[in-house]
């Protein structure tokens, strides 16, 4: 069984010299190459602004398709008009809008039973959409306190259920250093402000995994300077890679 990715592991991936240029090609990039989820976060003026923060829009729904998921469309109305949407709109009053994930402020919303656990747990029961889709819903809403998360990204981790938990402690530790690196990646691959440091750990984690990652039988995450790692960058460097990115 996996084990979670220590917090050396995490900072090395941040370290790497191939984050910050694979942060600017999925969020900046506007060729046909360009990675539809780099508009995740901004598509009409992000799913967290004022007026709409509280409930969900047609907007928010073909932001989490731009991550390579699909609502069905009974869940859109739902979401949009139905019961659904109205208790997930109740949830997330109660959930600010500018706390973080790793404050003291994230824990009790988080926690079992809490709101945001609560809203998580309408959206994975509803037919059709699951816990990959349910997630990316809230992280549209609350991009500072909830993340996306994939089969990718967990592979690459190591994590399975709590995972927002484990995420919340990894960012608490040692000073806070995972979000001081968050923040200079921000700034070194010059991305919006609106790119919560959330997403930026799962862009770099994603991009980094995504090629390798199988189904089954996956060799799990490269950290950089293994020898694995230094084989895989050998063999990109030959065939240059550069599959269209969905998510």
């Amino acid at each position: 069984m996996k084990q979670p990715l220590a917090l050396a592991g995490i900072l090395a991936v941040l370290a790497d010299p191939r984050t910050v240029p694979d942060l600017r090609r999925y969020y900046l990039s506007t060729d046909e190459k360009a990675f539809t989820g780099g508009q995740f976060e901004r598509l009409g003026g992000g799913g967290d602004s004022s007026a709409t923060a509280n409930e969900y829009t047609a907007d928010d729904l073909i932001a989490v398709e731009l991550l390579s998921v699909s609502i069905p469309p009974r869940r859109v109305l739902d979401l949009l008009q139905g019961q659904l949407g109205r208790e997930v709109a109740a949830q997330l009053t109660e959930i600010p809008v500018d706390v973080e994930l790793g404050s003291d402020a994230a824990s009790p919303l988080i926690a079992d039973g809490g709101p945001a656990d609560r809203a998580w747990r309408m959206l994975d029961h509803a037919t059709g959409l699951g816990w990959v889709t349910a997630g990316k819903l809230l992280a549209r809403k609350r991009p500072k306190l909830m993340p996306v998360y994939d089969g990718v990204v967990s592979c690459a981790l190591g994590t399975g259920s709590g995972f927002w938990k484990w995420l919340h402690g990894i960012l608490r530790e040692d000073d806070c250093v995972v979000a001081q690196q968050l923040d200079a990646r921000r700034r070194e691959a010059d991305l919006p402000a609106a790119i919560s440091r959330l997403r930026i750990l799962d862009v770099a984690v994603w991009m980094r995994h995504r090629n390798d990652h199988r189904d089954a039988a996956c060799p799990s995450l490269r950290l950089p300077g293994s020898s694995e790692d230094h084989n895989d960058k050998r063999r990109q460097s030959k065939d240059h890679r550069s599959a269209m990115g969905s998510r």
